[in-house]
């Protein structure tokens, strides 16, 4: 069964961030909040927070309440590892090692990281709670766009088979 996949875009500070919607599931482009920041190494700002305990302790959560294969094991390795100097963290790395789904991380032209909204939002509090709110604000205008689209087409397609009946 093919998920549906939707891409739009928000712009937030002047900071076009990429959004996809997959099935259910809501992903904010990590790499356009981490822009804000960063505008030429993206990819910073992502991994100074991934190296953060506290970072690490909210991703586990998270992945325990919605991954049924999440690897504990391993994710208790990396809590015992955070906060010393040598520790490193990637979002390829915790994609790989802990089999996460809340973040997803593609390679290459057209690539990035994307994480849930729930994830993305904790990022872009750590960039700034001022752009946080910001971010929360246009992500919520696109989410009420959207139903008002899909109410809009329901009603055209039931209008239209009235139309054939």
């Amino acid at each position: 069964m093919k998920k549906d996949i939707f891409e739009a875009e928000i712009v937030v500070q002047e900071n076009r961030i990429r959004v996809v919607h997959v099935g259910n599931t809501d992903y904010i482009s990590l790499t356009d909040l981490a822009r804000y920041a960063n505008p030429s190494e993206p990819k910073i700002p992502i991994y100074a927070w991934m190296r953060n305990k506290d970072v690490l302790a909210y991703l586990g959560l998270w992945e325990k309440l919605n991954n049924k294969n999440f690897k504990g094991h391993e994710f208790e390795t990396f809590m015992n590892e955070a906060g010393k100097n040598s520790f490193y963290m990637s979002p390829q790395k915790w994609i790989k090692e802990t089999n996460a789904v809340g973040i997803i991380s593609k390679s290459g032209n057209n690539g990035g990281t994307y994480a849930c909204s729930d994830i993305a939002l904790e990022f872009a509090s750590w960039l700034s709670p001022e752009f946080k709110l910001y971010v929360i604000q246009k992500f919520q205008h696109l989410k009420e766009m959207l139903l008002i689209r899909k109410k809009w087409n329901g009603m055209l397609i039931e209008y239209f088979q009235k139309l054939i009946i």
